[in-house]
Order: C-alpha cells, then structure tokens, then sequence
C-alpha cells in the first residue's frame, strides 16, 4: 500500500532512503500524484492512474527539486483531466514540455501587441527586465502560479514601491490577457492579487536640498548619467522621452525638443532653457556626428536606460531621502507654481492632458498658501481689534537657486 503524506518541500527533502530498490509515496492534496525514491535518493513525480478498461497508465512528470511540488500538482491536474475525457497523457505531456516559457511569451507580446498598439512598449520592455525576467522569465507558464505572481507584488511593495508593484502585476496580467486571447493559456495568476492603494506623491527639491543634490551632481563620474539628470530637471520630461532623447529632434538654433510622441498620446514642444541649451552644445560637440542619441548605451536599445544603482549612490552623496528620478519632473513643475505660474503655463510645460493633474503641482507647495493664511488671519484680528507682533515666513529667494544652477551648468 502507498503511503500518503502532504508533499511539502520539507516533506519531500526528509524522505528515508530505501536500501534498495524504490519506495511510492502517494500526494495528499493531487490524487494520482506520486513520488518515486531510489537507493541513490533520486526522488521522481508521476501520475498513475487506471484508465478505461483498467489498465494503470504511469506519467513520469519530472526530478525533485528541479521541478517545484506546485509544477508537479499543475501537471498532474492537466494529464489527470485529459486521462479522464479518454485522451493520451503522453501528447499531453509533449504539449506540456513545448510550453512557452514566460520570457517567450513576453517577446511575443511586445512584437504582437506591445509594440503595435501602445505607446509604452518601451516602459512594458524596462519593467520586464528590472522585475519580471528575474523571478519568472525561465519559468514555464503553467509554473506561473497566483502564488508566485503574488510573491512579485509582495516583493516590490515590501521594496517602498507600492505604485511599481501595482504596474509591474498590471503588465503580467495583461501579457496572461493576450495569452489567452491567442489561445496560449487559460489562466491568468494575477487575477485576484489586491492592488496596492495609492497615495499621490508630493515630494520634489527643497531649496534648502538644491546646493547638496548640486554638489553630489558634480562629482558624479559618468558624463552620460550626469547629463541626464540635468535634462531631467531643467525639461521636466518623463524618464522614456529624456533616456531616448535624439538629436533629430532638437533645435538648438530655435531652442526646442519636439517630442514626437509622449506617454498621454501626443507631440510635445519643449522650449529648452539656456542651461539645458549649453548642456546640449557641449554633448553635440563630445558625440560623433553619427550618433543619433543624446545619451548614448551600449545595451540593445542603443540608448541609455534609466540608471537606478548610480541615482541611489548620488542622492546618498547629497544625504537627501525619499527622492526618486521622477521627482525631478515634479520639481519642475512645483518650482514653477513657487514662482507664480499659471496652471495653463504649467500643463503646457509638462503635456498635461487635464487640468487636474497640474492642480497637483500647484498644491505641493505650502508657501502660497501660507501667506494666503497669514494674510486672512491679519485682517480677522484686525477686525477683531487685536493687536499682535506679525512674524512674517520669509520666502525663498529666487536668485538662490539661480545662482546655484548657473555656477553648476559649467559642466566639464
């Protein structure tokens, strides 16, 4: 008689050895799943069942630990199925080994319908590679379980980034999405995985931030990051337009960069300040004249990709927390509202496509609005006949940050 236990991986590693021969241990959980156990500790799944007519059909799936206990199960459970409805577990098994792995089936979904339909193909290619080629990218699909789709969530949120983790499982689904619709795969893993709540971010560069993220800035040892980083924050333009920024589409003489197409579905016209003009100057003057990119890679895009490990080492450097590349983008937009300008002016700059979102920059800071306050509260106590000693916050002077960028825009 078999003996049944609950395969688990502790389980399965403190099998006894027999001293010769084979022992069978039967799954708890799978009926028909089994486990083999030489003298030479080789432990083997299968699926043994009786089909019609009785005669015990034996399915050999695959070694312990190479495949996982929830491989064996899925596999089991799909030969069992096919066994039942009088089909031949041995095509099922060679379908089984043809199955595509995940990485497979992602560069069917860029060449299908990523990079035929949306305009974030690039974004889809960069959030593969830094969270899904990893942890699943050899895996087969049908080892794609909810389990291991909630673990990569699980895994980026317990990282600080809860809205990544979000995006990240909102791609997985929608390749399991187009999967299915192709007739791939049945099953999407990511179905029932609780999206993060997410909270709109606020943080961008304080005056106070500005001469200690400058300093750090200069000493940074790459050029092409270094460079990057300064046409992030003097455009104020998304991380995918800045990174693939190309020389095609830059006027110096006229002093813009025309996007040709952005993340919201439209062209941009971005009027480059006179730092971000002598930036470009410079490069254009350091690059070959073959060189179609701004910012030059040597990985298959040909262009540089978001630079996270060197980002980290410079906001160390600068001793600022809590600043992500993104933030840079939000810096513009929030040091425009510190200096008066409209939401409209603001939208224009950032390719807002509603006014909402610029709203969102006008909010952040608290300068505005405190002297709003002040200001009404001045004139409540002097309704009131109250007299008090008025302590006025002082503003951030402008020419401070000026002063600043102008003497760090010599760049070398």
């Amino acid at each position: 008689m078999t003996t049944v236990i609950n395969f688990t991986k502790a389980n399965l590693e403190s099998l006894p050895i027999p001293s010769s021969g084979r022992v069978e241990y039967q799954d708890g959980k799978t009926p028909g799943l089994k486990i083999r156990v030489t003298a030479n500790n080789i432990k083997t799944f299968c699926v043994l069942k009786r089909v019609k007519g009785g005669t015990p059909l034996r399915t050999t799936l695959g070694r312990f630990p190479e495949m996982s206990i929830e491989q064996a199960r899925r596999q089991a459970a799909v030969i069992l199925a096919e066994i039942a409805e009088g089909g031949n577990p041995a095509e099922v098994k060679r379908a089984l080994k043809a199955e595509l792995t995940f990485a497979e089936l992602f560069n069917l979904y860029l060449a299908r319908h990523a990079k035929v339909h949306k305009k974030t193909a690039d974004g889809d290619e960069q959030q593969f590679r830094l969270h899904l080629e990893g942890p699943i990218g050899k895996k087969k699909l049908s080892a794609i379980t909810p389990k291991v789709a909630a673990t990569i969530h699980a895994k980026i949120t317990s990282d600080g980034y809860l809205t990544t983790a979000n995006r990240v499982i909102a791609l997985l689904s929608g390749v399991f999405n187009r999967a299915i619709e192709w007739g791939i795969t049945e099953i999407n893993p990511c179905t029932r995985i609780r999206h993060n709540k997410e909270v709109s971010r606020d943080r961008f560069l304080q005056a106070d931030e500005f001469p200690r993220f400058f300093a750090a800035l200069d000493t940074e040892p790459n050029p092409i990051i270094r460079d990057y980083i300064w046409l992030s924050l003097f455009t104020g333009a998304r991380k995918a337009n800045v990174v693939s920024m190309q020389w095609s589409e830059i006027s110096l003489a006229e002093g813009v960069w025309r996007i040709p197409m952005t993340k919201n579905g439209t062209p941009q016209n971005i009027p480059l300040p006179k730092p971000a003009i002598t930036l470009l100057k410079k490069r254009r003057k350091a690059l070959a004249e073959t060189e179609s990119f701004v910012l030059p890679g040597k990985g298959v895009t040909g262009h540089l990709v978001e630079p996270k490990k060197a980002w980290k080492k410079l906001i160390e450097r600068a001793n600022i927390t809590n600043l992500r590349i993104h933030d840079l983008r939000r810096t513009m937009g929030s040091w425009q509202a510190k200096t008066g300008a409209s939401l409209l002016v603001i939208g224009k700059s950032l390719n807002h496509k509603s006014v909402q979102t610029t709203a969102n920059y006008s909010r952040l800071d608290m300068d505005p609005v405190r002297e709003s306050m002040n200001t009404a509260t001045d004139a409540m106590l002097k309704a009131g006949g109250v007299t008090m000693a008025k302590k006025r916050i002082p503003k951030v002077p402008k020419t401070k940050v000026v002063k600043a960028v102008k003497k760090k825009i010599a760049l070398a």
